[in-house]
């Protein structure tokens, strides 16, 4: 389904989506155990989330989703903000978060439970100006090296998907394109707001049309936190009927990404 198609959908179907009731207290146990709501918030990926250059303050639609979420559960929040979302999952699986916001994955269903997607964002290629590739078909070839933030949710999907090109691995997604240029490799590959925001800031280089995958950003929390997982998802699925996702992306200045379309019934 295209985008445009997901999003006109999820109006459509958003008066069928029933409001979660007021949280038990073995809800508000498995999700915020230590009295206060702790989330993951994810500032290497500026779809989700940015901190502010001056007082390094996290805003961005997770924020605001897990404001949120802390008010209805009657509880502060903490916001851990990390670099990578394979951090975000690390803090998950070590308890030092309750919640996260990261890309549906079945590699990190192992060990996460997820909502519907509450979002749904694209993954792009960029190369260098001069590169011979011009299509997101022609970056699986033997000798092509394409670049991702490791563990990142592009990291795994290419992981399984290019059966030629050589995967190189680089801390975080601000690292992506620095590398590809410094090193001289062929692709960078991430979200397609990130490496356009890259192609303003140097030169030499452009994006590929089109997109390699649609990424579902959901709402997760520890497998070992089951107690809460019902009452996430129908948290997130009141979040996007309301139109409070929407809101959040238009307040935050979010171009590209839209809302995801109401969970399967």
């Amino acid at each position: 389904m295209r985008l445009a198609g997901a999003a006109l959908l999820a109006t459509m179907l958003s008066a069928c989506v029933i409001a979660p009731v007021n949280p038990s207290p073995a809800v508000r146990a498995a999700l915020a155990p230590t009295g206060s709501l702790r989330a993951a918030i994810n500032v290497g990926n500026p779809v989700l989330a940015r901190e502010d250059a001056a007082t390094g303050e996290a805003g961005g639609v997770t924020v605001d989703l897990s404001r949120e979420l802390a008010r209805r559960l009657g509880v502060p929040l903490v916001i851990v903000t990390v670099p990578t979302a394979a951090r975000s999952v690390d803090a998950l699986k070590t308890g030092a978060c309750d919640v996260a916001y990261v890309a549906i994955d079945p590699a990190r269903a192992v060990d996460l439970n997820y909502t519907a997607p509450y979002v749904l964002i694209e993954g792009a290629y960029l190369v260098p100006q001069a590169s011979p590739i011009r299509d997101n078909a022609d970056v699986d070839r033997r000798g092509v090296r394409v670049v991702v933030g490791a563990a990142s949710a592009y990291d795994l999907f290419l992981a399984r998907e290019l059966k030629q090109a050589q995967i190189v691995r680089v801390q975080t997604s601000a690292e992506v394109v620095p590398t590809m240029l410094a090193q001289h490799l062929d692709v960078a590959a991430g979200v397609r707001q990130q490496l356009q925001a890259d192609a303003l800031r140097v030169s030499g280089v452009r994006l590929l049309d089109g997109r390699f995958m649609v990424i579902s950003q959901a709402l997760a929390s520890s497998k070992e936190r089951a107690a809460g997982a019902d009452y996430l998802r129908a948290f997130v699925e009141e979040m996007k009927a309301s139109g409070f996702v929407a809101r959040a992306l238009a307040r935050n200045g979010i171009d590209g990404a839209i809302v995801a379309p109401p969970a399967a019934q």
